[in-house]
């Protein structure tokens, strides 16, 4: 190095070490100088942050400062509600809809509210339910034990018949924390119409993540419109104004089926597709054949699905594993329920029909069973057949309380026969429509006293998500008119519709 460079590498570091030292940040703001005449530019001051705390040691950095727990708490609930305002919507417009056409029914308990006293004696201690404040002899399960063997009751109640609901308990479940707080008076009239809203909500969140996925063409319109044909345009409308126990738990169902489906696409959650899965079950037994569609998703999703099945036999370890994980899901509350039917009934697939007390269908139960071909006729009749009944003398328009037929109910029918496309989930949604009707149509009920076909609205949902993906336009004017039906002749049913609650309160 030449002594040149030494020298002005020494006076440098001479200069840097007789320049005075900078002075202190300061909390005083400095001012800027002041805009030109006519300049747009905003000046902006140097402020300290909000949140920031200045610190006392000069060029630290300033330290955050925690915001408490209500901001928190508020912020998150702006960022959901953004996410999620349309599903918030859906469900205040629902509820408000269907609270209304609830009228006097929402104020109060409805005259089968068998979940209640279900709920009510597990809070209690008990698994039976106590005879003593049954609030009437409609479907409910009576097991007397004659020569060791448990056996449907006959003739009068003996003080050592015990009484259980008659229906799948995974409701009574949901109205737990309520009961406790309210008991025997908790009203599951305004309940079930809280459920409905949800359920309404629920499936605009299906449609909306089917449409995320490319599963689904139809954009948030069409998709708001699609849930809010649930709500009005089917039978979910009357199903969800009454609360009584049969129609409670399809309500019920048509919620736990859109959480189920949502998480059975691609079988990309198979845990929770099984818990939601067993709850569906365990609110509607017809829901069990539903598990068709995630199994159809874990085996062969699609497109080439003859191809993906021939493949099973050598990469069967990541199907196995997602079918094993839905089974490991559904399994807690599937053992719970077999256990409580073993204990109640003596059969862990047992859910209480066969031991209905002193009801009009259990001559038919003893000579044909709850299955038959025999019934076949009756429930294809009532669930396509049966017509409004129109009167002249007077003027009067009816309907039979046995069933009207699903080409009024549901119009929308006709154009999942003929589909404009036929997407990847086209053959499982039919699947699965098959294997949950096909059981009901060969059921000893058909659901009477009601208004349509009411054990349709076990697969609508899989129904309407056949149209959403099967390419007909909302716009189109036929899809219009079926629309405009379905709303009309279900308005009728919300309106016209008088079931049991009726019936006992003369109303």
């Amino acid at each position: 190095m030449s002594r040149k460079s030494k020298r002005s590498k020494k006076d440098s570091s001479s200069e840097e070490a007789s320049s005075p030292a900078s002075p202190p940040l300061s909390a005083e703001p400095v001012p800027a100088p002041a805009p030109e005449a006519g300049s747009a530019q905003a000046v902006q001051v140097s402020q300290p942050e909000p949140h920031a705390a200045v610190s006392d040691k000069p060029g630290d950095p300033p330290e955050p400062v925690a915001a408490s727990p209500g901001e928190g708490a508020w912020a998150a609930a702006r960022i959901w509600f953004s996410a999620y305002r349309v599903e918030v919507l859906l469900f205040l417009v629902s509820f408000v809809v269907l609270a209304s056409f609830s009228s006097q029914r929402f104020l109060r308990q409805s005259a089968a509210p068998h979940f209640i006293y279900q709920a009510q004696s597990w809070m209690e201690g008990r698994l039976d339910v106590d005879p003593e404040v049954l609030p009437n002899l409609e479907d409910w399960a009576c097991v007397r034990v004659v020569g060791g063997a448990k056996v449907r009751c006959e003739g009068r109640p003996l003080p050592t018949d015990r009484w259980f609901v008659s229906f799948p308990s995974f409701p009574a479940v949901a109205m737990l924390p309520f009961v406790a707080l309210h008991g025997y008076q908790f009203n599951d009239t305004s309940f079930g119409v809280i459920i409905g809203a949800l359920a309404v909500a629920l499936f605009y969140s299906l449609l909306r993540y089917l449409a995320q996925e490319g599963e689904s063409p139809r954009n948030r319109n069409e998709n708001i419109a699609l849930a809010l044909i649930l709500a009005f345009g089917t039978l979910f409308f009357y199903c969800a104004i009454r609360g009584e126990v049969w129609f409670s738990a399809e309500v019920m169902g048509v919620a736990l089926t859109c959480l189920y489906a949502r998480n059975a696409v691609r079988a990309h959650r198979p845990v929770l597709a099984g818990v939601f899965f067993s709850m569906a079950t365990l609110t509607r037994t017809p829901l069990l054949f539903s598990g068709l569609f995630f199994v159809l998703e874990a085996l062969c999703p699609g497109p080439d699905r003859l191809a993906q099945l021939r493949a099973l036999s050598s990469h069967w370890k990541p199907a196995a594993r997602k079918v094993g994980l839905f089974a490991l899901g559904a399994a807690p509350l599937a053992v719970l329920a077999a256990a409580y039917n073993l204990y109640r009934f003596g059969r862990p697939g047992e859910f209480g029909h066969a031991f209905l007390y002193n009801n009009r269908v259990n001559t038919d139960i003893d000579r044909y069973g709850l299955f038959n071909l025999t019934y076949l006729q009756r429930n294809l009749e009532a669930a396509f057949l049966k017509l409004p009944r129109v009167s002249l003398h007077p003027l009067e328009l009816g309907y039979d309380p046995y069933g009207m037929t699903l080409l009024l109910t549901l119009p929308l029918l006709v154009f999942l026969v003929i589909p404009k496309t036929r997407p990847r989930l086209h053959w499982p949604l039919w699947l699965t429509v098959a294997v949950c009707a096909l059981p009901g149509l060969f059921y000893q009920n058909t659901g009477y006293m009601q208004f349509g076909f009411r054990f349709s609205l076990d697969y609508t949902p899989y129904l309407l998500l056949l149209f959403a993906v099967g390419g007909w336009a909302l716009r189109n004017r036929w899809v219009q008119v079926a629309v405009g039906l379905g709303v009309l002749v279900n308005f009728w049913g919300a309106a016209a519709f008088h079931g049991y609650t009726e019936y006992v309160r003369n109303w």
